[in-house]
């Protein structure tokens, strides 16, 4: 059964693909020829950060690929150490330089640090260097609903999309319901679950068996039916292809309520609570 391959319309007028490629933790000559794999499978968004260590590994993969360069997006993130305006704007600089581009596609707040209350500061430069042209999509990751207010209060500016912890373990219902009220995209992190991945799981068995495709295919499916952008990782050429051919059959509302129902309240891979969690 066919579907729309419809990539995803950002509120910044841009776009971005129904499914990216997540590169942490990619790194070395292994994480380059990884992610030029994947590029020649034909994923076109590299989702990387500061804290991954591995942006010059993209940069150079996306030369080595020979794929032009305004095909893909390239994301990065801020980390907490450099929440601070003047040093956000400094890391957003020295991303684009490492990573040897004239201007970072996208650039989001890898998590907000409230207790160190400085992601308004980051969120500011952001804007600025979206401003600036350094920058073409602003956005946020592991950002609540009230720290998503309180940076659209203070700026005025909504970020376009918000990078959170999202697979059938913990499905972010409430979070994805704040997304699609302030038009704002849902990105993955962790899509399948990882170690968590629920392959056996009734639901996503069933699914597999009747479509006659992985479970993995699956749990990427009922991403692209919620309207998430997941953002798979693997640096197996066969599984990047498989992880990408996601739109050759849709699954059906039962089966998408199914796998739903499989979330849980400690549903997290870790503990990764956005109002507790530090990561600097």
């Amino acid at each position: 059964m066919a579907s729309d391959p419809t990539p995803h319309r950002l509120s910044d007028g841009t776009t971005a693909p129904l499914v990216g490629f997540g590169t942490y933790p990619l790194r070395g000559e292994e994480g380059i020829e990884a992610m030029v794999s994947a590029l020649e499978a034909g994923y076109r968004y590299l989702d990387t950060a500061v804290n991954y260590e591995n942006e010059a590994e993209v940069g150079e993969a996306l030369r080595r690929s020979g794929v032009p360069r305004e095909e893909v997006r390239v994301a990065t993130k801020v980390p907490g150490r450099f929440h601070e305006r003047e040093l956000a704007l400094t890391s957003l600089r020295d991303s684009a330089r490492t990573l040897g581009l004239e201007r970072i596609d996208v650039a989001l707040i890898h998590w907000p640090n409230p207790s160190r209350d400085l992601y308004p500061q980051a969120w500011q430069a952001l804007v600025e260097a979206q401003r600036e042209g350094l920058v073409e999509t602003i956005g946020v990751s592991n950002f609540t609903e009230a720290h998503l207010t309180r940076v659209i209060e203070e700026s005025g500016v909504t970020p376009a999309l918000n990078q959170v912890e999202l697979h059938p373990l913990f499905p972010q219902e409430e979070m994805r319901a704040v997304h699609a009220r302030l038009g704002i995209l849902t990105q993955a992190w962790s899509p399948l679950g990882k170690r968590q991945a629920p392959f056996g799981a009734d639901p996503v068995a069933a699914a597999a068996s009747t479509h006659d495709v992985s479970p993995g295919q699956v749990i990427l499916r009922w991403h692209v039916q919620l309207g998430s952008m997941p953002l798979p990782k693997s640096a197996t050429p066969a599984r990047q292809r498989e992880n990408l051919d996601v739109t050759g059959f849709a699954l059906t509302d039962d089966e998408m309520a199914a796998i739903t129902g499989l979330g849980r309240p400690d549903g997290r891979l870790f503990d990764g609570d956005p109002d507790t969690h530090e990561e600097m």
